[in-house]
């Protein structure tokens, strides 16, 4: 029996376990997943509705004890009130347009012929959700997932060890039968494994790149869908018309927040030469103004990274960027502890040989660079092996458009960034992954299309 721990980035201690379940007892519990699923799906979608979002209510009212669960799982400060809000909105919405979305498409109807498409349930949904934002990136599929008739296992991070067994105990508490959706504590190797013999109808997963070939190869002959969200490196862009505070303080706290632990946070800044030096001396008061500690203290805005092996990759792209030429615009922190207490740092002089513009960062550290124009922007934000989400700066709609139009991207921000509009699909390309999240969209890529071409007796 292998043992699940989430070590607490605060001290190092061990904050939470549970036991792995084994290859048989999981067969068993996605078993009685496979035939609760008919039940659920014949269920009126109304009720699924009201079920689901009954649901997301229980897990509001448990919001005073998970913000510090979530603080000593994964380091963000408890003044920012978790994460209640966007995962009711993200359900909210997906309940809304449920009925629409899930409506059957009528081809046509004559007196000999009926002719529909309909959206019809895949069948046992499994959800691999990750540690960053550990509630609202499981909502995004479980509520679609739920209200489309789905029955969903939920297989959490370790280093959120606590939020699917506390989703699933707030559905079942609300009316959700316990069979419909299910929190399982399972290993990479049993995940792997069941994926392999074909024990779910569709894999939903959020994390790294690694891992999400990892679920491609596990499902490889099985005909199994797998939709990812993997990594990213997303840009922001300053146009020489931009206004300049507010995009220094949007793509700032995008770069920083959640110590930089986003999966569409900034982590690299291309700003029109005319506005260059005035945007890095805004940014770097606004950095130096941060309170780095235990997440535990309500003044506290920077916490510890969720892991010390995440800070220390951190680290090793700022060492390797400032011994080829880079320059650092931030003093070392004095809680800054050499392990998960990180100092923030803001890298000018940087270069696309860096690692630190190129690979996946996922902390509190962001590069800025100086372009003449639009064509430069775009071949630089163009050059990574990520696209999840750009992030642009002018007062031109149809400028950011047409720039838009032209970065291999997801989604497309003008002036906002680093954040997840539920009526839009939550996509991305390259090795970002592959599928969409949320939106209409989100609910086609959680059912099948099933035609029916009905002949009527006329005589």
């Amino acid at each position: 029996m292998s043992l699940l721990r989430c070590i607490s980035p605060i001290d190092g201690s061990v904050f939470a376990e549970r036991a792995a379940l084994d290859i048989p007892a999981a067969r068993d519990r996605i078993a009685a997943a496979r035939t609760a699923q008919a039940d659920w799906a014949a269920r009126p979608l109304a009720d699924r509705i009201a079920l689901v979002m009954a649901g997301v209510a229980a897990v509001g009212a448990l919001n005073d004890e998970i913000v510090p669960e979530l603080a000593q799982m994964m380091g963000r400060p408890v003044r920012y009130g978790g994460e209640f809000g966007g995962f009711n909105e993200r359900a909210s919405h997906m309940a809304a347009i449920a009925e629409d979305a899930l409506a059957p498409i009528e081809v046509g109807e004559d007196a000999t012929f009926k002719r529909m498409i309909k959206r019809v349930p895949h069948g046992v949904v499994l959800v691999v959700a990750p540690w960053n934002y550990p509630y609202m990136t499981a909502i995004n599929t479980v509520a679609p997932a739920l209200i489309a008739g789905n029955t969903v296992v939920l297989k959490h991070a370790t280093q959120t060890l606590l939020v699917g067994e506390r989703m699933a105990d707030a559905f079942h508490s609300a009316g959700v039968p316990a069979d419909v959706f299910q929190n399982l504590f399972l290993d990479h190797g049993t995940t792997t494994d069941l994926i392999a013999e074909n024990a779910f109808d569709f894999v939903n997963f959020t994390g790294s790149v690694g891992g999400g070939a990892a679920m491609e190869r596990a499902a490889a002959g099985t005909f199994t869908g797998v939709g990812t969200e993997l990594g990213g490196k997303d840009p922001g862009y300053v146009m020489e018309d931009a206004d300049l505070d507010a995009a220094v303080e949007t793509l700032i706290d995008g770069a920083m927040f959640n110590s930089g632990q986003c999966c569409c946070g900034i982590e690299r800044i291309y700003v029109h030469e005319s506005l260059f030096d005035d945007f890095v001396a805004k940014a770097v008061a606004i950095v130096k103004g941060y309170k780095l500690g235990n997440p535990l203290d309500p003044e506290t805005t920077l916490g510890p990274m969720a892991h010390v092996r995440f800070a220390a990759e951190v680290r090793a792209q700022i060492d390797e960027a400032l011994a080829m030429g880079a320059t650092a615009h931030i003093d070392t922190f004095a809680e800054d502890d050499g392990g998960a207490y990180l100092s923030p740092q803001i890298l000018t002089g940087v270069t696309h040989d860096m690692r630190v513009m190129r690979d996946e960062s996922f902390g509190p550290v962001v590069g800025i660079m100086p372009v003449k124009d639009d064509d430069e922007a775009i071949a630089l934000m163009n050059d990574s092996e990520f696209g999840l989400t750009a992030s642009l700066w002018t007062r031109d709609i149809d400028r950011a458009i047409a720039v838009g139009d032209r970065i291999e991207t997801g989604t497309v921000f003008m002036n906002r960034a680093d954040y997840l509009d539920p009526g839009l699909c939550w996509t991305g390309c390259k090795n970002t992954g592959r599928g969409g999240g949320l939106s209409v969209i989100g609910y086609q890529n959680l059912t099948r299309p099933k035609s029916y071409h009905l002949k009527k007796v006329t005589s």
